[in-house]
């Protein structure tokens, strides 16, 4: 992959939520990629300057929020309702890939053991008439990698 200065656009992407379904490209948004390490602070008794040393810690992952227009699909529904079932044993890895302009992968995020944590069906409403019934995801993850 050449150097490039130019930052890629954030709107090609695709989401691949495990399982049999493979990269599903009908998500809108993908928010919440994000890592946090917490760190301990430790100062030395003996130590010639007084100041605290900053100890790396535990760390944790964002959750991810995902949105996409209703379409007639059930495989959301179908992985919230094996986490269910089946606890643990129905964790994924979901993968987020950003694409160039010519659908080239550039860039992938993979969040590991992931569950899906919460489901909002869309609102809805008579008067709109041009509005997108939304559906939204918020996924539960152990661990975020960055591939390249």
């Amino acid at each position: 992959m050449p150097d490039r200065i130019t930052p890629y656009g954030a709107f090609n992407f695709l989401v691949d939520i495990g399982g049999d379904i493979g990269p599903i490209g009908g998500f809108s948004d993908v928010s919440g990629l994000s890592t946090d390490i917490k760190v301990a602070e430790y100062r030395n008794g003996n130590d010639a300057e007084n100041h605290v040393r900053k100890v790396p810690g535990i760390h944790s992952v964002a959750d991810v929020t995902l949105k996409r227009g209703v379409v007639s699909s059930n495989d959301l529904w179908a992985w919230i309702n094996d986490v269910r079932v089946n606890s643990i044993n129905a964790q994924r890895q979901v993968v987020i890939t950003l694409r160039d302009e010519a659908g080239q992968p550039v860039q992938a995020w993979t969040l590991r053991n992931v569950i899906p944590l919460k489901y909002t069906g869309p609102t809805l409403a008579a008067k709109g008439g041009g509005d997108v019934a939304m559906e939204e995801l918020v996924l539960s993850s152990e661990g975020l990698i960055l591939n390249e």
